[in-house]
């Protein structure tokens, strides 16, 4: 900026803003006694120790330190230079920043080249709204109307028309001695590569101006009414517009509802104003680019929750993998990241007509978690049953995980990792320390009984597609046993552990029982068996394909599968237990001895 803004302006400008209203803006105030007190904006705490002082216009947290006027917290929660902090308390008052000592001649263009830029922008914006109000603009304004906007609405976005000229906005920017060049440089005009020739970038197209935070013009977006191509055009790279950076809304959304606890991300200008016709303000679109990290630092600064809305089809979801990968880096604790899907062919614009803001408020109420959507992508198309499968999903989780920025988010998605795994926590801690890309070799060693629900299928037939058969608990087991009888050596003598209910659990206690008789200890001659019988082609499909643990670890696997059944083994009652045991013995099966002293226990307490 040219020159310095000299300290008593400084001074006034500090007295007559009020930092608890600034403040109050971007964090939850409550007042107690002459203050005013919250969460503090800059580190993460439970309880308030965050103050405000109208009398003193000063704030001061007294867990992290913090402290500072007005200037200083826009510098530090908006992430602001000094000399935007000023312009920014300035326009709040609607006051114009002086300057002193400008003798740097290009500190001093680039002065001017600013409010150039301001004032040409500006004027082709008033160009444009002017235009629509014309006879010409009749089906612009039918357009407009066809799609349920009210003039109030158009008004509070700027919206205006370009007229079908090629020179309209040329000839009224010349009128006002603004050169072709000045022109092109700010995207008003196209030159034409071999001619040099220039004409009017927009033209027969309703015209959205695009602001910043302070209201002021950086560029322009374009809709043709008709079927011409490209549907949306917008304002090129130029020295004030950057469509990296510059997301549509933001200004009107901050002016409608002053204070925000949630933006929703949409793809187009119309939807942006759709959802304002019905009373949903917080929202804000990408300029025809993915949503970028420099559009989600800034409304971070603003908000703790991002919601990014994507149609339901596979383009919709491509897109929102990108913008998951976007925003990992940035999830710090106390932000959040959410996903809605909406309905194939829909889009915000055609749902809040058929169904209402309420019905529309309640979808992003319900949009997906970061973490709900991180998991069910790295599932998709995938058949977990199958080993290599199950690598593939734990690296592509563990990738995703690795990119987060250390804090409690990070911790809470590796134990639910853990969970769904069932590999140790600490395995992924090391991993991630070492910076491994594969972690093939950990996911042989999952502690699978670990990560499975009671009250699964027990279909001992279920098929997955890939035609691999989908067991359940004592499924598994069995199939353990099948592939490996020398395991038989690690039951507990009663076989009591095997789930009464589930339909494999008869034919695993079978089996049990020849292998600790002592013979059947290779898997043809146990199969041999059972040869011709219903048991015999369920032991042959479970021999057909491996268990999902190498063999080095099967015998940890049975350990932890028979730990699982006696900790979830259903409660029976002393008669079922005793009708149980009893049967047994009189199907010639021999008892143990710890059951046959329990089997004397329960005849004297049913007696009782």
């Amino acid at each position: 900026m040219a020159g310095q803004i000299p300290q008593r302006f400084i001074d006034d400008l500090l007295a007559r803003v009020d930092v608890v209203e600034l403040v109050g803006e971007r964090v939850t105030l409550k007042k107690t006694g002459r203050n005013h007190s919250g969460l503090c904006p800059f580190h993460q705490e439970k309880s308030p120790s965050f103050t405000v002082s109208g009398d003193k216009q000063f704030y001061h947290c007294f867990g992290c330190g913090a402290n500072g006027n007005a200037l200083r917290f826009l510098m530090e929660y908006d992430r602001m230079r000094f000399p935007e902090a000023v312009e920014h308390l300035a326009s709040r008052l609607g006051l114009e920043v002086p300057r002193e000592g400008a003798d740097d001649p290009r500190a001093q263009a680039r002065e001017r080249q600013r409010k150039e830029a301001v004032n040409l922008l500006e004027l082709a914006g008033s160009f444009f709204r002017e235009r629509l109000k014309m006879p010409e603009s009749g089906q612009a304004r039918s357009y407009l109307e066809e799609r349920g906007l009210s003039v109030e609405v158009q008004q509070l976005f700027g919206v205006g028309y370009a007229p079908d000229s090629w020179d309209g906005l040329k000839r009224h920017l010349a009128e006002r001695g603004i050169a072709d060049a000045t022109q092109v440089e700010y995207g008003l005009l196209v030159q034409h590569e071999d001619s040099g020739r220039t004409y009017d970038r927009f033209r027969d197209r309703v015209v959205f101006p695009i602001r910043d935070l302070r209201g002021r013009t950086l560029g322009f977006g374009g809709r043709v009414m008709g079927d011409a191509k490209p549907k949306y055009l917008n304002s090129p790279e130029t020295p004030v517009f950057h469509k990296g950076r510059e997301l549509y809304g933001l200004y009107e959304a901050r002016q409608a509802l002053g204070r925000l606890d949630r933006l929703l991300i949409v793809e187009g200008y119309m939807d942006v104003l759709a959802l304002a016709q019905f009373g949903i303000r917080n929202v804000v679109a990408t300029l025809g680019t993915a949503t970028t990290e420099d559009h989600l630092q800034r409304l971070f600064r603003l908000v703790p929750d991002v919601v990014f809305c994507f149609d339901g089809d596979r383009a919709g979801r491509q897109a929102a993998v990108k913008a998951m990968d976007t925003v990992l880096p940035l999830m710090i604790d106390g932000r959040q990241a959410r996903f809605l899907f909406l309905p194939e062919g829909e889009d915000p614009d055609t749902l809040v007509r058929s169904e209402g803001a309420t019905a529309f408020e309640e979808r992003i109420e319900c949009a997906s978690p970061l973490s709900e959507f991180l998991f069910e992508q790295a599932a998709q198309g995938r058949d977990l049953g199958h080993l290599e499968e199950r690598e593939r999903y734990t690296t592509q989780v563990l990738g995703a995980i690795d990119r987060l920025p250390e804090g409690v988010l990070k911790s809470i998605l590796l134990t639910e990792l853990s969970r769904r795994t069932g590999i140790n926590v600490s395995r992924f801690q090391l991993l991630l320390e070492k910076g491994a890309e594969k972690i093939a070799a950990a996911t042989g060693s999952v502690n699978y009984a670990t990560s499975q629900h009671k009250g699964q299928s027990g279909a001992a037939e279920s098929v997955s597609r890939s035609g691999r058969l989908v067991l359940d608990q004592m499924g598994r087991t069995l199939q353990l046993l099948v592939h490996e009888p020398g395991l038989v050596e690690r039951l507990p003598e009663s076989d009591d552990w095997c789930d009464q209910d589930d339909p494999d659990a008869g034919l695993c206690r079978e089996v049990v029982k020849l292998l600790k008789a002592g013979r059947y200890r290779s898997p043809q001659v146990l199969l041999a068996h059972f040869l011709g019988t219903p048991e015999g082609e369920r032991l042959a499909a479970l021999a057909s394909q491996a268990p999902l643990v190498p063999a080095v670890l099967r015998g940890t696997e049975l350990d932890n599968w028979v730990a699982y059944f006696q900790r979830h083994q259903r409660k029976r009652s002393p008669r079922e237990e005793y009708d149980s045991l009893l049967e047994r013995a009189r199907s010639g099966e021999s008892l143990s001895k710890d059951e046959r002293q329990r089997l004397m226990l329960l005849l004297t307490e049913l007696k009782k």
